[in-house]
This record gives structure tokens, sequence and C-alpha cells, in this order.
């Protein structure tokens, strides 16, 4: 019903608003309201960590400039010191391309999640997964408020929540992360699912129970960066990949990766232009002597474009190399064995760095090539315990169901089954490449021999006559098993000189270019191994 006014003017009573009880605050005007947003944009207080870049100025190294849109900005406004609930959520872009962020406010209860928080987060990794966003992590929390447990621990819109989402995320976009400060408790998952993890040296930790809990439960007396500081995790556990000094080279690392990745799993990685490498020469470079050490990355300097070969965990299982580089402005990954440590065996950590980097490389249709020099998987009691069978098995699965294209190159050896988990022929590589000094086989000549001819060896009692025996079948070998015959039976494509083999994978890329995948076949996560 709409009333008219009296005869005095007067607004009918049932219009009139009843009063205020007394002591009640008035509502907050326009102004409050966009005061409280600028309080919610100034962060937390920092200046306990002097050290530390704040949440925005981290955002703001990470983001094209006047790009970042932000949500939420006024969580729990009305609670003093809570700006925005201590995490930061957007969109942005990252030299031009769109990207979702979480950043946690390291100056708001040390980043921890509360039921907000939880919100917040789970609302851009929905729109993420909606949009198809790549997104970046600048994770400083230290963990779940105990105060509010019924907020971010048991219900659906919880810590588990996130997590759904980002295993849901994994293989679809990129998910990069910088660990500026500790990640703690079941907080510490949220690196673990994504694909990079760079953190910042004395300041980045993660650990599912602080050194106190640790004590409690077990009786160790530790300190955090001990039990999960940089160091440990990017040299031990494998759960770092880089280590940095300061907050803005993690950023900026994390930005130079996302330019080898695509925006999805449903497009191609960018290109670039061109460089030619940064060193020449080959003489000398890779010795024929199998058991000379040398350092492989000398041989990727001369093969892909100058400065862009990124490499990924170089400190962790250093036995083999993985990162990605460009040749001719493609982005290709790169596995490779490290002659100069362990000989370049594959043990069990090794194992599961190549694994889960073939895995990303697949996910992200980025070609690989493989560089062989190895002497196969390591052997004895010690790995054999450790699982060697199950860790090679999974490095196996991950090339062999890789449908990208593959390219092998053997540089110098290629022995027992080690040479299958390098993408030996059976596992359908464009093309298997070899210098002209490359060997392949079940074991090297020497091993060969002395397991052919053990007993006849042992009877031989005059050294000199037992060498020249030796020596004598290791030379029969050779001529039996030679790269000629490899090429005669095409197990080798392509015989290439050092000097010319930068051009030839060049061309071999070039050709694969309008690759497929296969149609329906379900693209997977980029799991944890």
């Amino acid at each position: 019903m709409t009333g008219t006014a009296n005869a005095h003017g007067a607004p009918p009573p049932w219009e009139v608003p009843a009063p205020l009880p007394p002591g009640t605050p008035a509502p907050p005007s326009g102004d409050d309201v966009l005061a409280a947003a600028a309080r919610a944009r100034e962060g937390g207080d920092t200046g306990r960590w002097p050290d530390k870049l704040p949440v925005r100025e981290r955002l703001a190294v990470l983001l094209d400039r006047g790009s970042f849109v932000e949500d939420g900005v006024l969580a729990s406004a009305s609670t003093p010191g809570m700006p925005a609930d201590g995490v930061v959520t957007g969109v942005g872009t990252v030299e031009g391309r769109p990207v979702a962020v979480i950043a946690h406010d390291f100056g708001v209860k040390a980043g921890s999640w509360g039921e907000r928080t939880c919100e917040k987060q789970i609302r851009i990794l929905e729109r993420a997964d909606r949009d198809l966003l790549p997104v970046f992590y600048l994770v400083d929390s230290a963990g779940g408020r105990l105060t509010e447990q019924m907020g971010f621990f048991p219900g659906r819109r919880g810590a588990s929540r996130i997590f759904h989402l980002q295993v849901a995320l994994s293989g679809r976009v990129p998910q990069i992360c910088c660990l500026h400060g500790p990640s703690a408790a079941g907080g510490a998952y949220m690196p673990a699912f994504t694909d990079w993890v760079g953190m910042v040296d004395g300041q980045a930790s993660m650990y599912l129970a602080s050194p106190r809990v640790a004590e409690k439960v077990t009786g160790e007396r530790t300190t955090a960066e001990e039990m999960g500081g940089a160091r440990m995790h990017a040299e031990v556990s494998g759960c770092g990949d880089a280590v940095f000094d300061e907050d803005w080279q993690a950023i900026a690392a994390a930005r130079l990766l996302f330019s080898y990745l695509p925006d999805h799993f449903d497009a191609s990685p960018p290109s670039a232009e061109p460089r030619e490498p940064e060193a020449t020469g080959w003489d000398g470079l890779v010795p024929e002597d199998p058991t000379v050490g040398y350092d492989v990355t000398a041989v990727i300097d001369r093969l892909v474009d100058g400065g862009s070969f990124f490499e990924v965990k170089p400190d962790w299982a250093p036995e083999i190399v993985v990162g990605f580089a460009r040749l001719e402005g493609r982005v290709v990954g790169l596995v490779a064995n490290q002659p100069r440590v362990r000989s370049g065996a594959i043990h069990v950590d090794s194992a599961d760095k190549a694994a889960r980097f073939i895995s990303l490389c697949d996910a992200f249709n980025v070609p690989l090539l493989f560089l062989q020099d190895v002497p196969g998987f390591m052997v004895g009691v010690a790995v054999e315990r450790q699982g060697i069978i199950r860790h090679g098995a999974k490095m196996i699965t991950a090339m062999s169901s890789a449908e990208v294209p593959k390219f092998t190159v053997v540089l110098r050896k290629a022995y027992a089954a080690g040479y299958y988990a390098m993408c030996a022929p059976g596992f359908e590589p464009r093309a298997t490449l070899a210098l002209p000094s490359a060997f392949i086989g079940a074991m090297g000549p020497e091993a060969s021999v002395n397991a052919v001819y053990a007993g006849k060896i042992a009877e031989i009692a005059d050294p000199d006559e037992r060498a020249a025996f030796v020596a004598t079948r290791v030379e029969e070998h050779r001529a039996e098993v030679n790269l000629l015959r490899m090429g005669d039976e095409l197990v080798v494509d392509a015989v290439v000189p050092g000097e010319e083999l930068r051009g030839e994978l060049v061309a071999r890329l070039r050709h694969a270019d309008g690759w497929t995948r296969t149609r329906g076949r379900r693209h997977h996560p980029v799991s944890p191994v």
C-alpha cells in the first residue's frame, strides 16, 4: 500500500521509520567503506620482517603495471588488524598474458588461513578452473588459524577444497609457486601441488609440523631450517626447485619460467626470436673414453639458443639434468645424463626427477630432447631396498606415455635399461641420432667380455696373457656391436658430428610443428612422484 500525506503534509504513520535503539552505531557511509578498502590495500604491519617485500610489492614485481584487478579486498574489514583477511587474490597479466594470483600477507596473523582466507583462495581457483587461467602462488603462511578451526579445516569450503582444485587444475594450466616464508602444516601441500617451487633462502620453509611439535611427537630437536628450509628441500627432499637470495629474484625466475609454458593444456608454448648458441666448438668436448666425466651442460650450451636454458631442480639428483630451452625460438624440454656426477647413472631420485619433468612437458605440449650418456640404472643392495625398480618404472612410464614429439641423441654411451629409460627407439622417438663415437649395448664392451668369459679369464694364470685375451675379446665385441651396424639395422636414424647436431635438431623440430595429440586422450595431471 502506498500512502499519501495528510492534511498537514506529514507522511502516514506506517511510513515513519522506527527510532533506532539508544547506542546503535550509524551504518557506514560511502566514505567509510572507501577508507576501509584503502586500509586493506595497505596490508598488515611488516616492520618485524625488514628483509621481506610486503605482499603488494611482490605483486608489483610479478604483474604488469596497472593490470591487477583484486577480489575480496573488504574481507574481514570489520575486524581490526585483518586487512583483506591476510590474502590477496585476483587476476592480472604477466607479459600481457592473463593469470590468477594468490598472495599471502605475512603481516596479517603471519599469513595464516581462516574461513574467509580459504573462501577467497577457493573462489580464485574456481575462476582459474573455469577460465583456464595459469595460477601464480606467492606463499608465506603459518598455516591454519586454530582459533578458526571450524572455518578452515573440516568443511566443504575449507583447505581440502583448495587442494582439490589444485589437483583439478594440474596439467590443465601452469601452476607456479614462489615460497617467500613458511608453508606450514597442511598448508605445505599448496606448494607441493604446483609445477615449480622457487624458495627464498633463510626465509622459506615447508614442513608438516613445526620443530616444536616434532619434538613433542618424536623427541627430535631440530630447527625450521634443518627440517624444512630452502636448501634442504632443494638439495635433499626435492620438494623445492630452486633457491634464491631475495624475494624479487624468485618472482623474476617465476616470470621467466612462465615464458616457456603455454596458457593452458590446449595451447602451444610461446615462441621467441632465435638466438645463436652461447658456445661453439666440439673438439674434445665429449671424451671418447666412456669412464671419463664431463659436464653435459657444455653440450647443452652448444645446442640451444644462447641464454635460453632454464634448469629445473639443479641441486637435487644432479646426475640427471632437466630443464627448458629454445632451439631457433621453439621451446623444448631437455633430459640429459650428467657424466660428471655418479657417471650419469640413474638413481632413485633422478628417476623421479626425470619422470616429473617429462610429465610436465607432455601436459603442456613441450617437445622432449633426450641426451644420452648413461651407464644404466644404479645397482646394489641400497638402491634395490629403496625401490630402484619401482622408481625406474615411473620414469619409463612417463617417457613412454608422453605424446609430444621426442628426439633422442646418443652422445657417447647408452647401456642397459638406462638406454630404455632415456627414450630408446622402441619408445617411438621421432628420431634417434648419435655422435660418431657413440656406443649402444646391453653393457660396455669390457663388462660384457668379463661376463661372458668369466670362467676362461679365471683359468689364465699369466697376467699378460689374461690382459691380451680380454683385449682381443673386447675388440671382437666392438667389431660386432658398432655404430655402423646400428644404422644398418635402423636403430640409429643418423650419425651427426657435433658441429652439425644443432642444425639437425632444429630441422627435425621444425618438421614436427604440425603434431597432434591422439583424439580423446585424457590429459593427465603433473603428479608428484
